[in-house]
């Protein structure tokens, strides 16, 4: 899978900027009239045509209006909307409390009817149990100082797993060995967790492939934890941000390394071996 990081919103800002340098081009502005023109400091074209300050509403407004280039307007905005959309901090999704969040994805969840999802970091949460749900989520309170309403929150998504049972979903999952050797919470939340993903892997709506320690990765590389909604968006986990991948280009890189890290997993009475051996290990 890419790297997909800031980087990526990066990028998109500054394609946005080179549009609004191409408009402003059209018409033979320098960047220091238009900027005259809008009563902005003369570094402002500069650092919104570079992709160094994201342009507001406003911002737009005034440059196609100056350039008359007014039915561009609306589309700019949008992109421009989406760009900032893309990249969204934990803190800030967080800040209304980790039930507000579980909640979030419900209407994404329901739409959805193929889930790829590929963990290098934990249990998946369509798969957790309640106590492993617990577990993650107080560490998150914790290191984010977020509201404190962690019972609220394992409430919704163990309600969100019927989705598991009901409709035409259905969910292939990939999760990296590590991943099960890694105790969140104290061994019998581990334990249980465990027990609980054999249980889950069995259900007629999910396949579970598990890529083994000491496997060589060839093109299958352990990359950022993502999920996979149909073939329209990607949701990606990184350490400090939650990155939505929308343009089909990126969508297709990571549909490409999903199969990928699908061909090197084990399946079946294999992924079964090595969860029952990772709960054997706990003691």
């Amino acid at each position: 899978m890419p790297g997909v990081t800031s980087s990526s919103v990066q990028q998109a800002r500054e394609a946005l900027g080179r549009r609004l340098r191409e408009i402003r081009l059209d018409v033979g502005l320098t960047a220091r009239e238009l900027a005259r023109r809008a009563d902005w400091h003369e570094s402002k074209c500069s650092r919104l045509e570079n992709g160094r300050t994201s342009p507001s509403d406003a911002d737009i407004r005034t440059y196609t209006t100056l350039c008359g280039a007014q039915d561009q307007t609306s589309d700019l905005i949008a992109t421009a909307r989406g760009i900032e959309g893309a990249y969204i901090q934990w803190r800030r999704m967080e800040r209304a409390g980790l039930r507000r969040v579980q909640q979030s994805v419900a209407p994404l969840f329901e739409r959805t009817r193929r889930f790829r999802v590929y963990q290098s970091w934990v249990i998946p949460g369509l798969l957790q149990s309640a106590a492993y749900t617990r577990a993650v989520l107080s560490t998150v309170a914790h290191l984010r100082d977020v509201p404190d309403d962690i019972d609220d929150a394992v409430a919704v998504r163990m309600d969100r797993q019927r989705i598991l049972h009901t409709g035409d979903h259905r969910f292939a999952v990939l999760v990296e060995e590590w991943v099960l050797r890694t105790v969140i919470g104290d061994h019998d939340t581990m334990a249980g967790a465990l027990g609980h993903l054999i249980s889950v892997a069995s259900l007629p709506s999910v396949s579970l492939g598990i890529i083994p320690l000491g496997t060589a990765r060839g093109a299958g590389w352990p990359v950022e934890s993502c999920t996979m909604y149909d073939d329209a968006q990607v949701n990606v986990e990184l350490v400090s941000a939650h990155l939505t991948v929308t343009q089909p280009g990126e969508i297709a890189e990571y549909t490409k390394a999903f199969a990928e890290l699908s061909a090197i997993a084990v399946y079946g009475t294999q992924a079964r071996s090595l969860i029952t051996a990772a709960i054997d290990a706990l003691g």
